[in-house]
């Protein structure tokens, strides 16, 4: 048997794990494990278990918990892990192999001087990590100061492990982690610094420059104090386009000197953003009819580009796939994208699938994007991005984006060695025939539909995009506008992102026009938007980014009758039910259900809970004002409405 501790404290036989109930003998054994094989005062001991209002008869109580943990270390077969009385205190025996916290830390002396061993001998101590320590002992002593050393101790391997992938060219391997440690610890200089590194040289800049506007922001904020040496001499490197050197001391013999990298190429100025942290980019322009659909490119992205762009047998360089410009929110669906995607490229076997579904706006192409990078290492012969399907949403046959394929791909590409992006797919055969006549080692589907049928076929990875949460919203409009601009009106900051139905491509048009106004205030322009939502959701240079003309376009593609219907069912605030829509649209309850389940698989509206739905405000308004210009609903209803919703957005 093995204690557990580096996660929620349990008890494992290496098959079965039984974490054990918040309860006073489990924070006794905690206190006990954290110092392992020490002696451990009994008035240590009291204060982890009852903290500073200890009963009068304490230490017969702790005697009586000692007893209760030794009976449950009989219940487990462990009795030869007994808990030792000495003079002054207890102590509890453990080693290696009875305590993951010494395998922990066994692993971490091994690996030292260890050479190429270092790596994967970090990596296993690391996997011993099972999440938030402790989190089912309830003692406020242990979480004040015994959980904050131990996931120091955490962090100083993860810094190490990251240190010898940077060294080793290896920068995107370390994007994940390096994202989810910084905002977990937003004050940690050396994190954000190997962040900021591993970015630039990836081709990020504007990113990393973000990330050191991050944290100065976070640190004058909290602290006041501006960030340290290394940091200031990180940004300068940067902005100047030098090779940022890290402390890699004695990695330096693991791995080549890095090539000198040029400074990457800067914005395009007819960009609909500026470079800023954001959470979308902007949808490909459509094809002129009769034209080839748009592939798109990325553009050389540093140092570590070459890996991923080149071909394992050497051939002509794979395409490459566009950049996302700063890329905010989605964090769990990253994460589970990118493993998902990290499990393809294997020569000869099946690819690997992952649909992402939601509604016009929601970043479905820059999810998918987004993870592409982060995987590219994976797949040496490129990533494609495809539009298998005409701008009115007809689908173009399936060899001609095949061979689209096969004709940007390097010749003589392994199997298996590259990534497709099949953006906006509307039937599931779209993907089988694809999957069946190339060779990809991982296919990627963006759908406005739920494609339940290819999901019931092929079980791949699915994630439904809906509305960002309010925190991701304000982050977003953060990194776009500073952290000053939006403190500066925090309160305003909620009404505008309601009023943009926290719909990625509405904050995005809203960051834009507000950064090109620097003296507007956050609360008038969210007055001005909610005179004319969501007309006002639109950038005059550039009609892709638009909200009226994205959801116009997904209301023509739906056939006459469902589009009507998805007009009539906005007369409806908040939850949508059968029996209401079946009044609404003058139907049996039966066929209303079916009307419901179809809008549902066009993203254009949402599951609440199990059996209703909901429209999101920002499309509800557009479908309001559709109706009041074609007469379905009256002029007054969209009237009283404008001032029914969150933040009087329609």
């Amino acid at each position: 048997m093995r204690f557990q501790l580096l996660g929620p404290l349990s008890i494992t036989d290496g098959r079965d794990v039984v974490v054990l109930p918040p309860a006073k003998p489990t924070s006794l054994l905690a206190a006990l494990l954290v110092r392992p094989g020490e002696v451990v005062p009994t008035s240590r001991l009291r204060q982890a278990v009852w903290g500073e209002e200890q009963p009068a008869t304490a230490k017969a109580a702790l005697q009586s918990c000692v007893l209760r943990l030794r009976r449950l270390f009989a219940k487990y077969g462990i009795e030869d892990r007994a808990v030792v009385a000495v003079a002054g205190g207890y102590l509890l025996p453990a080693d290696g192999d009875t305590l993951d916290l010494l395998h922990f830390r066994r692993l971490t002396a091994e690996a030292k001087g260890a050479g190429e061993a270092e790596l994967p001998l970090l990596r296993r101590a690391l996997d011993l990590w099972r999440g938030p320590l402790l989190t089912n002992v309830p003692s406020e002593l242990l979480h004040r100061d015994e959980v904050p050393r131990l996931v120091e101790e955490r962090l100083r391997v993860l810094e190490r492990v990251c240190e010898i992938q940077l060294a080793r060219g290896r920068c995107r391997d370390v994007l994940v982690d390096l994202w989810e440690a910084t905002r977990a610890r937003p004050q940690h200089e050396g994190l954000a610094a190997q962040l900021m590194r591993a970015l630039y040289r990836v081709g990020r800049q504007n990113e990393a420059l973000a990330e050191y506007r991050r944290i100065r922001a976070h640190l004058r904020d909290e602290l006041g104090v501006d960030p340290g040496t290394e940091l200031q001499e990180l940004e300068l490197a940067i902005l100047r386009g030098d090779e940022p050197r890290g402390p890699v001391s004695d990695i330096a013999a693991l791995a080549p000197a890095p090539a000198p990298s040029p400074a990457p190429a800067p914005f395009p100025s007819s960009a609909p953003l500026p470079p800023s942290v954001l959470s979308s980019p902007p949808s490909p322009a459509p094809p002129a009819p009769g034209s080839a659909p748009l592939t798109a490119h990325r553009p050389p992205d540093g140092p570590g580009a070459a890996a991923g762009a080149r071909s394992a047998e050497g051939g002509r360089p794979g395409p490459r796939l566009p950049h996302v410009p700063g890329f905010t929110g989605r964090t769990h669906e990253t994460a589970a994208l990118v493993s998902h995607l990290g499990e393809g490229g294997r020569n000869g076997s099946a690819p690997v699938l992952a649909v992402i579904s939601g509604g016009p706006g929601m970043g479905k192409t820059a999810l998918a994007l987004h993870a592409a990078h982060l995987v590219a290492d994976r797949y040496p012969a490129g990533a494609v991005l495809l539009s298998p399907s005409g701008p009115d949403g007809t689908p173009r046959p399936v060899g001609e984006a095949a061979a689209e394929l096969r004709a940007l791909l390097p010749s003589g590409a392994s199997p298996g060695s590259s990534l497709a992006i099949l953006d906006d797919v509307v039937h599931p055969d779209q993907v089988r025939r694809f999957l069946d006549s190339t060779g990809c080692g991982a296919v990627v589907a963006t759908s406005r539909m739920g494609l339940a049928a290819l999901v019931a076929t092929h079980g791949p990875a699915v994630l439904q995009l809906g509305a960002l949460s309010p925190q991701e919203s304000r982050a977003l409009l953060t990194a776009v506008l500073g952290r000053e601009r939006v403190a500066a009106e925090s309160g305003s900051v909620h009404a505008l992102t309601e009023a943009c139905g926290r719909v990625p491509l509405a904050l995005r048009i809203v960051a834009a026009r507000l950064l090109t106004r620097p003296r507007t205030r956050l609360a008038d322009h969210t007055a001005w938007l909610l005179r004319d939502l969501p007309a006002r959701l639109a950038l005059p240079d550039d009609p892709r980014m638009s909200v009226p003309l994205a959801l116009d376009a997904a209301l023509r593609r739906l056939p006459a009758p469902l589009a009507d219907a998805h007009l009539r069912l906005a007369r409806l605030e908040g939850r949508i039910t059968a029996p209401d829509a079946a009044g609404v649209l003058s139907l049996p309850e039966a066929d209303a259900e079916e009307v419901l389940e179809r809008l549902l698989d066009t993203g254009l509206v949402e599951e609440d809970q199990p059996g209703a739905l909901r429209m999101n405000p920002l499309f509800r308004a557009h479908a309001l004002h559709r109706s009041a210009r074609a007469g379905v609903v009256p002029q007054s209803l969209v009237a009283t409405v404008r001032h029914a919703l969150p933040s009087g957005a329609t």
